[in-house]
């Protein structure tokens, strides 16, 4: 009985690992399948890889010599015919060699046939690769993991790491076969992976470009037979890749940096040089080919990123500074037709860029999502605060309504933003910017109406925003529209009052999925009270102003509190 019992309770405790492990199946399967792909063409590349190395049970023939003792015994797994270029025969088990005695000339032509021969396969070499593809494969899982990546991988970001693995793989593969190639420092010309780093640094960010510059890294290591030096060429390499395309903002400066790029390729290979000990006599060709394959290498990664952005729609750098013009029609338009939204979205704009940059999110994403948030206001203008001159189109409807109508601005923008090709990422700025909190003002007004009146009905229906830029927006634009309430928003009082509309938000569980931190936040407040204070700073008022402002003051102020008790209430 005490047997059974431990019996069940085994298979009770293995039961949610087991379960786990199906629901990441069930939830990553298209990635498992496209990594199930990529697996298996490389063990083809390998395949033809290693029918052409010149190897005899994964050792290679040139630690092979006549007259040498041998230091293993190896048999013939395969019946190979003579033909012209090694006229003799092998049967399949025969003894080639035996370790312990000396190798005689016919022995050495066996093995030598055996090495060149494309009917042979190393088989130990064929498996030690396929483990080796096996644990890349593992690695790259662990590598692109939400955990890692600190955000959720695409599929046509993995797809466009296969296809540049698989690239880099059958170059090194098959065009290190060439005699121009066929040695360690002039296997480097040829090798793409710099190619390949650029491009990813560019589409989708320098922490994914470092995690495929390691595995292209491994890749190059497995293709060349394990060798060391085109391995460490090509991770130095790869990661100057990745640290250059740093502070990049305009395509012209991609040519520079393919200059500096092919510059640091050649220290690289003469600090392998020197590391290694190696000559450098007749160096020159050596080194005048891995300049221009760093050079070209940045020249081909310009030239194909204009469809790459294009066909994969993503918000690279100069898609992003392209987008960031304000000269471009949709924002022209928002001038003409909603000019108090755009005054507001520059304002935003300027809070979530100075943020973002202070806690080391992605600035210029967030100047550009600020910019696109509020373009679904462009269709009705006139029923939302900062575009209205004296008449309120709200008196005239009731608070459903209204709340509808302010709801349907989240949705028209993902509309505008869809039929213009914007990129993902400020997509989701656009439906993230008022997560799914509660329209309060018209929510309580409804309530006095109505106290059983249901607070979902005066939601947005967005998501709360799920990345650092996204949730900055949403705090930039609550703050800018909130301080424009305060009557002389000294420091003192913007920084009490941003302070209470930030807690709200934490207290409403609408930062709960970006992955701000507290002191994020607290920079964020900071940053957010140094430009409000600047952009609201007091000016010199004339006589004829004062009377002016003394009616509308009393006014400002109870409506500045009205929003405080309107955000406590919810």
């Amino acid at each position: 009985m005490q047997t059974l019992e431990n019996k069940m309770r085994l298979e009770n405790g293995k039961r949610p690992y087991f379960r786990a492990f199906m629901e990441f199946i069930k939830r990553n399967y298209v990635f498992m399948i496209l990594l199930v792909a990529t697996f298996l063409a490389g063990t083809i590349i390998s395949y033809f890889n290693i029918a052409t190395w010149r190897t005899v049970s994964t050792y290679d023939l040139d630690d092979f010599e006549i007259g040498q003792i041998a230091d293993r015994t190896i048999y013939a797994n395969k019946t190979l015919p003579a033909d012209a270029d090694n006229p003799v025969a092998i049967e399949a088990g025969e003894k080639i060699i035996r370790k312990g005695f000396a190798i005689t000339e016919e022995e050495y032509n066996k093995l030598r046939k055996m090495a060149e021969s494309p009917d042979y396969i190393d088989y130990r070499a064929y498996s030690n690769s396929l483990l080796f593809l096996f644990l890349l494969a593992v690695l790259w899982v662990f590598l692109f993991s939400p955990v890692l990546l600190k955000r959720k991988v695409e599929f046509k970001e993995m797809l466009l790491y296969s296809l540049c693995f698989l690239l880099v793989y059958a170059v090194v593969a098959f065009a290190g076969k060439a005699q121009p190639f066929s040695t360690d420092y002039s296997i480097n010309i040829i090798i793409p992976a710099s190619f390949c780093t650029l491009i990813a640094a560019i589409l989708f960010g320098q922490l994914s470009a470092v995690f495929l510059s390691l595995l292209l890294s491994l890749c190059v290591l497995n293709a060349t037979g394990f060798e060391l030096l085109p391995t460490l060429f090509t991770f130095a390499s790869c990661l100057s890749s990745v640290r250059i395309m740093q502070n990049i903002e305009r395509r012209i400066d991609m040519v520079i940096a393919s200059l500096l790029l092919s510059v640091i390729d050649v220290v690289c290979i003469i600090a392998l040089k020197v590391i290694f000990n190696d000559s450098f006599a007749d160096s020159a060709a050596l080194f005048a080919g891995v300049a221009f394959n760093g050079f070209i290498s940045g020249i081909l990664a310009l030239g194909f990123l204009t469809p790459l952005e294009s066909l994969l729609n993503t918000a690279s750098v100069f898609r992003l500074m392209d987008l960031s013009d304000l000269n471009n029609p949709l924002m022209r338009r928002m001038l003409l037709t909603a000019a108090g939204t755009y005054n507001h979205s520059i304002l935003v704009a300027s809070l979530a860029e100075n943020a973002c940059k202070r806690i080391g999110a992605n600035a210029l994403l967030a100047r550009v999502g600020a910019y696109y948030h509020d373009i679904g206001k462009m269709d009705q203008p006139e029923y939302f605060v900062e575009n209205q001159k004296g008449e309120n189109k709200h008196d005239e409807i009731n608070p459903s309504l209204s709340a509808s109508v302010i709801r349907s601005h989240v949705k028209k923008g993902l509309e505008k933003a869809r039929s213009l090709h914007l990129p993902q990422q400020v997509i989701d700025i656009i439906a993230e910017h008022h997560g799914n909190s509660v329209i309060a003002y018209f929510y309580n007004e409804a309530r006095e109406k109505d106290p059983s009146v249901n607070p979902e009905d005066f939601s947005y229906t967005g998501m709360p925003p799920s990345s650092k830029e996204s949730a900055v927006v949403m705090l930039a634009d609550t703050a800018e529209a909130a301080c424009r309430t305060l009557d002389k928003p000294s420091v003192p009082r913007l920084d009490k009052f941003i302070r209470q509309l930030i807690n709200a938000k934490v207290e409403h569980g609408q930062l709960d999925n970006c992955g701000l931190t507290f002191r994020d936040i607290s920079v964020i407040k900071d940053s957010f009270v140094q430009i409000l204070a600047g952009y609201y700073h007091s000016r010199i008022e004339y006589p004829e102003q004062k009377e002016l402002r003394k009616g509308d003051s009393e006014n400002r102020e109870e409506l500045g509190q009205k929003t405080l008790d309107e955000i406590k209430k919810i």
